[in-house]
């Protein structure tokens, strides 16, 4: 499976954080795994790491004060140069907002939560064949 230097859970809902940090960490995917129920905090800590560093964004949707669309924009405008992977992990079922997530480049997938061990397989395999 391929190693990522980090993870950023970026999610408003503390529980769902907690739960899929521990779920990462078992499966062993990355050297750090940090939560930030804020896009914005996300954003600014991108300025800490690294563009060589491996650095893979599981991003909720609906979120307060900066949701999942703004980061994306703001990432796009401030972080051309980076290759890392963003997930949209949503609860949403809808399927206008896959369609809008496939208009993103920098989308790599989309997941519905509850994050569960297959889904990270599966999306860990994708990266795989790239």
């Amino acid at each position: 499976m391929i190693q990522f230097d980090t993870i950023f859970l970026v999610d408003d809902d503390p529980i769902n954080n907690l739960i899929n940090k521990r779920l990462l960490g078992k499966v062993g995917i990355a050297e750090n795994i940090i939560e930030f129920l804020e896009g914005e905090e996300a954003l600014n800590k991108l300025n800490d790491i690294d563009s060589s560093e491996s650095l893979l964004i599981f991003l909720d949707i609906n979120m307060p004060v900066l949701n999942g669309w703004e980061f994306l924009n703001k990432y796009q405008e401030t972080f051309a140069n980076r290759c890392d992977k963003i997930v949209i992990l949503s609860s949403s079922i809808d399927y206008q907002d896959r369609f809008k997530a496939q208009g993103y480049k920098i989308v790599s997938g989309f997941l519905e939560k509850p994050l569960t061990l297959e889904k990270i397989k599966t999306q860990m395999e994708k990266y795989e064949q790239e």
